[in-house]
């Protein structure tokens, strides 16, 4: 049975292919999701992991006795809709391969080393981003997170109680973070710096502030026919002349030095015929800076924007934070000793989220990035060479030799 990262990437390829959109939809608590977590499942109990799943949906696979000075590594297997092979799953298969490598080279950790498969990391189905990981650090209402609801209004409560989860137990893990020393997440590079540096592997120094926002413009349904355009009330006019205003305000304050990211990813007109102008268009807004002071100036401006272009079209405007994740700078002792274990790597930012940042609230994080060949992320061209992935493994295994302690 084979542990080499891309033979493990193979396995998995079929899952959860998307035919509609491309590439591959695995949502929380969905089927390709749970067939996902069984094949890790499998895999880990295979090299003789013990499995658990937290009260939050979190998966846990033990080598070694749960017990303080834990080192934890690993990602999550979800997936934006129509998202990439690596985005996740390559974290999960790295660590599976790294702790195959460690055992067949007979090394014996001095303190338990898990593997961790965060759940709901994307947010795509329920609307929030890191779920798995802030229930678990407490910095999400568990009440809230059982009252969302999917785009078919089943709520999170309800999903996860159909998969065994108790929503009364959803919350802060006061335990588990105790046992836990360290969290070190690989992840694809969602860039091109790597490309730009010419290196496979980088250690991250920080993540962007980053916010998503709900935009609920409401007009007057009418007829597209009938209704003269100096009669209309369209919020579909006020939310592009929006979505023009976001571009163009992040573009004046995106550049070499600084950051800056304003996205529309989702638009839902109501009640969506062509031949209708529509009475209410819900938009999300994802909105990134170098750190809190800019995302919200940010925020503010572009949110100015939507107030003018509602008003001029005779619309009304609702702006609802759905997320908001302040700048994280990873901890600086760790990151020091990652870089003494690899020498001479690159040191990189990066605009995307990820558990470890959430999680760096409560326990001392990192995170390594695989080059991307591309930088294109979120998308089915997303990737990484065979070789990248190999380096990836490389230095996740020799992260983990030091920090597991062991002697072999």
């Amino acid at each position: 049975m084979s542990f080499d990262v891309v033979d493990l990437l193979r396995e998995i390829e079929d899952i959860g292919r998307d035919p509609i959109r491309g590439g591959w939809s695995r949502h929380v608590f969905d089927p390709a999701e749970r067939a996902l977590l069984a094949w890790f499942v499998a895999r880990a109990e295979s090299l003789g992991l013990d499995v658990e799943t937290d009260r939050n949906g979190n998966v846990w696979a033990w080598w070694g006795a749960r017990c303080p000075g834990t080192v934890a590594v690993g990602s999550h297997l979800d997936s934006v809709p129509g998202g990439g092979a690596y985005d996740g799953p390559l974290g999960v298969v790295s660590a599976l391969s790294a702790v195959a490598r460690l055992q067949a080279e007979g090394f014996v950790p001095a303190v338990p080393v898990t593997i961790a498969v965060f759940a709901e990391e994307e947010g795509s189905r329920y609307g929030v981003a890191c779920l798995g990981s802030k229930l678990m650090g407490g910095s999400i209402d568990p009440e809230r997170v059982a009252a969302l609801t999917d785009g078919g209004g089943r709520t999170f409560a309800d999903a996860a109680a159909a998969h065994g989860l108790d929503p009364a137990g959803l919350g802060r893990d006061d335990a588990r973070i105790a046992d836990l020393a360290a969290f070190v997440e690989l992840h694809v590079e969602q860039g091109r710096g790597l490309i730009e540096l010419g290196h496979p592997v980088a250690v991250a120094s920080a993540i962007l502030a980053h916010g998503r926002y709900r935009l609920t413009f409401s007009g007057e349904g009418n007829h597209a026919g009938t209704t003269r355009m100096a009669d209309r009330h369209d919020p579909v006019v006020a939310f592009a002349e929006t979505a023009l205003a976001a571009s163009r305000i992040a573009g004046e304050g995106d550049d070499h030095v600084h950051a800056a990211r304003a996205t529309v990813g989702r638009v839902v007109p109501v009640p969506g015929g062509s031949n209708v102008i529509a009475s209410r268009v819900d938009a999300w807004l994802d909105v990134r800076a170098d750190d809190d002071a800019a995302a919200y100036a940010l925020r503010e401006r572009i949110v100015a924007a939507a107030h003018g272009a509602a008003r001029a079209q005779g619309c009304t405007l609702e702006v609802v934070e759905e997320s908001y994740g302040p700048q994280v700078v990873f901890d600086a002792a760790v990151q020091r000793r990652l870089l003494d274990i690899l020498g001479d790597v690159p040191v990189l930012a990066t605009g995307a989220g990820h558990d470890a940042g959430v999680l760096g609230d409560v326990l001392p994080t990192a995170m390594l990035f695989v080059r991307n060949p591309t930088g294109v992320s979120h998308a089915p061209s997303e990737g990484a060479s065979d070789d990248d992935c190999r380096a990836g493994v490389d230095a996740l295994t020799a992260v983990l030799r030091d920090l597991a302690g062991g002697v072999g």
